[in-house]
């Protein structure tokens, strides 16, 4: 009972700034709505710099985010939870389904991506964490996510990421199987550029 009262007082205060700001409110639907493409971009960029660590980060950023979105989607049916705006009255800046709220995809797409960069490449990662945490803020301010969905989405983004990196780095064979698809990868890869 206490979470739940916490979590809407705290997402009330935020949601009630929403639709007062023309210029913070055109920013957070930017954010909820179109900046996870950066991430996707960045997945494209990072892959064809042609440096095989990177393609080894994006390759684990992947299996990562399999792996979290499985846990979100089990998550989402065994605590079925509805949007803000079905239940309360609020501000609400996006159109939206009316489906799940708990946990966020947004924010589980956004940290999954964003702490796998910030395992390899440190700099890198803590702009995208940043960009993260804007992404899951928005989804508050405009009204579609309470406060502990796009935390517990980050969680499961961030120990995704974690969980897979780990298991790279532990168990012989998942090396094996990545160094092998990055090899199979780039020997098309240059054969393309050599019939080019």
């Amino acid at each position: 009972m206490f979470l739940t009262t916490w979590d809407y007082s705290l997402f009330s205060w935020i949601n009630n700034a929403a639709g007062s700001h023309p210029a913070i409110d055109a920013i957070m639907r930017f954010l909820s709505e179109d900046a996870e493409y950066l991430f996707y971009l960045a997945v494209i960029v990072y892959w064809f710099t042609r440096k095989r660590e990177n393609r080894k980060m994006v390759v684990q950023a992947l299996a990562s985010a399999c792996l979290a979105f499985v846990i979100g989607t089990i998550l989402s049916h065994l605590f079925y939870r509805d949007r803000p705006f079905v239940a309360h009255h609020v501000h609400q800046m996006i159109e939206h389904a009316a489906n799940a709220s708990f946990p966020s995809d947004h924010s589980i797409g956004s940290f999954v991506i964003a702490f796998s960069i910030l395992l390899f490449r440190k700099k890198d990662g803590i702009v995208w964490m940043v960009l993260a945490a804007l992404i899951a803020f928005s989804r508050i301010w405009n009204g579609v996510h309470y406060p502990t969905d796009v935390l517990s989405g980050a969680l499961i983004g961030i120990l995704s990421s974690v969980i897979v990196y780990m298991l790279f780095a532990k168990l012989s064979w998942t090396r094996k199987v990545l160094s092998g698809f990055i090899n199979i990868y780039e020997s098309v890869e240059f054969r393309i550029w050599r019939k080019s």
